[in-house]
């Protein structure tokens, strides 16, 4: 198995996440799945019911993969930098929101 490259800081990480989010169905799916972790943390805090709490990591990372397995065809950079990863879900979330970063 080949050696994950070692990154110093998310800021370092990220232009090689988007690297792994260029088709649009992905960054599209990507964008929803962390919309819907959002909502489901809110309802959490609004509700005090788990199962919102419980269906975030679901909903982000079965959206996520879905375009990674199917339409990018590539393996999800959360196997090798977790939370480097997680963080860049975020961050590509704002970028997408903000349009610094486009869908096509």
């Amino acid at each position: 198995m080949k050696k994950p490259r070692h990154y110093n800081s998310i800021k370092e990480f990220y232009p090689f996440y988007k690297t792994q989010h260029q088709g649009f169905v992905t960054k599209r799916l990507h964008f929803i799945g962390t919309g819907l972790v959002f909502i489901f943390i809110l309802l959490f805090f609004a509700t005090g019911q788990l199962k919102y709490l419980a269906s975030a990591p679901l909903a982000g990372y079965g959206f996520a993969w879905v375009g990674h397995f199917f339409f990018e065809k590539n393996k999800p950079a959360t196997f090798q930098y977790p939370l480097y990863s997680l963080s860049c879900d975020f961050w590509l979330f704002w970028d997408l929101l903000r349009g610094k970063e486009r869908f096509k």
